[in-house]
């Protein structure tokens, strides 16, 4: 990529915010160029670039907008999913703020290639400024031609809409966000059905990340070539990377898919701060099991961290140096996801409150001998497909890949530890039968 930046052309240009701006840097050409190609085409050619979602998954792009129906005969629909509430994740509303033009085409070529009339962006309820950029970048799209009746004069009729959500982790998870957009309670849907198939109003729905669409545009612009021949085979293009915690230059980092992570930290991000030892690190928020020091040469692209036994997810590094107590890192991952769990299934919902319930009394030193493999145990039975969408994976992956690598220091603080104290419990103010309740 030679150092272009390709996502983030427009951080330090405030004139790419406005619509005369994006079009005086080539904006909007990828969308002429896929009315004038066709749906079908646009498809093949996100194909061929291997581009995978951003938003956590890495599921092939195109190869989702394929299992839409060609044959259904109603309406279908666009979601984008600008609801960023991953720990450690800050990428999408860069994007959206300094070139909302950018997502806006990538919205509007993806509706086209599903044959879609309508689009949303479903946007995290305390984005409020990232809220009104997007509309007024819709607005101005719409004044110029861009987006409503017969666009361009291609005959293609596409709507786009802004929806805040009410800030909700959970809705981060496709049908749940879905269920939100319809107006009712975030809970995620059984599946199948599939969105492509029953999906936003029961129709055909694709849900795709801001920073996944916002690749479309350039691959329409420059080919799948030019596409895949950033990164490596079925990791390709440039991808942003959210670097926070104990390092000397925390933010977003605009690189090709499968540099590793020794380079992120310690290149880009300027290394652990202070000059103190790496710990461990979480690569891809803190849903994505912890990688340790050891771990740093890895890869950071998604086969690559697969085969390490994590995930790049949402691509949220979070730095942890020696001095951070992991067994107080992991009580506040538990904290968190007992917080935003649904509450629908119950492996989840009492799973994360148990994890919870252990962390906290281990670091109030009064762990027991049996807590590590009590919380492995939960994480076990509440991961691996025991719940209807990922959220029981999200707390236990983590917990159990901190308790098994970090399986010493559980071990030193429960040693340590006192027991607790035991509750007496009440004496009743009768000695015999409850009166009234028979003798």
């Amino acid at each position: 990529m030679s150092g272009e930046a390709v996502l983030l052309r427009g951080r330090g240009r405030p004139e790419h915010a406005t619509l005369a701006g994006y079009l005086a840097a080539g904006g909007y050409e990828g969308w002429k160029r896929a009315l004038a190609a066709g749906p079908d085409a646009v498809v093949k050619e996100v194909m061929d670039s291997e581009l995978r979602g951003r938003g956590g998954a890495g599921f092939p792009t195109a190869r989702k907008w394929s299992f839409v129906p060609k044959d259904h005969p109603g309406p279908r629909y666009l979601v984008c999913n600008a609801d960023e509430s991953e720990p450690g994740t800050f990428k999408d509303r860069e994007l959206m703020e300094v070139d909302p033009h950018q997502l806006v085409e990538g919205v509007a070529i993806a509706a086209y290639a599903i044959r879609a009339n309508t689009a949303y962006i479903y946007i995290r309820g305390e984005f409020v400024r990232w809220a009104r950029i997007l509309d007024d970048a819709i607005a101005e799209a719409r004044k110029g031609g861009l987006l409503g009746r017969d666009v361009l004069g291609s005959g293609f009729d596409l709507d786009v809409w802004v929806h805040r959500g009410a800030g909700a982790y959970i809705c981060g998870e496709e049908t749940a966000l879905i269920e939100s957009l319809e107006g009712k309670r975030g809970f995620p849907r059984l599946k199948p059905p599939f969105p492509a198939v029953v999906g936003v109003f029961g129709k055909p729905t694709v849900v795709n990340n801001v920073e996944t669409l916002a690749c479309v545009p350039h691959i329409m612009t420059r080919g799948a070539h030019w596409f895949a021949s950033i990164g490596r085979p079925r990791n390709t293009g440039p991808k942003l990377y959210c670097i926070s915690g104990l390092v000397e230059r925390p933010g977003v980092y605009e690189l090709p898919l499968g540099v590793t992570f020794r380079e992120l930290i310690y290149e880009h991000a300027g290394g652990v701060r202070g000059g103190r030892a790496l710990k461990a690190f979480f690569p891809g928020g803190t849903s994505a099991p912890i990688m340790t020091a050891a771990e740093v040469d890895t890869k950071a692209d998604f086969d690559a961290c697969a085969e390490a036994g994590t995930m790049l997810g949402s691509a949220g590094v979070i730095v942890l140096d020696e001095g951070v107590d992991i067994v107080e890192a992991a009580a506040n991952v538990a904290h968190f996801y007992a917080h935003e769990s649904c509450g629908q299934c119950t492996p989840c919902r009492e799973g994360s409150d148990w994890c919870m319930d252990i962390l906290d009394r281990i670091v109030a030193g009064h762990g027991r001998a049996g807590d590590p493999e009590a919380l492995l145990r939960i994480c076990k039975f509440a991961s691996g497909g025991m719940t209807i969408c990922p959220l029981g994976d999200a707390f236990a992956l983590p917990i159990s890949s901190i308790v098994t690598k970090f399986r010493g220091e559980f071990e030193r603080r429960i040693a340590a530890a006192t027991p607790l104290a035991q509750k007496k419990l009440p004496v009743l103010p009768w000695a015999g039968p409850r009166p009234g309740f028979g003798s």
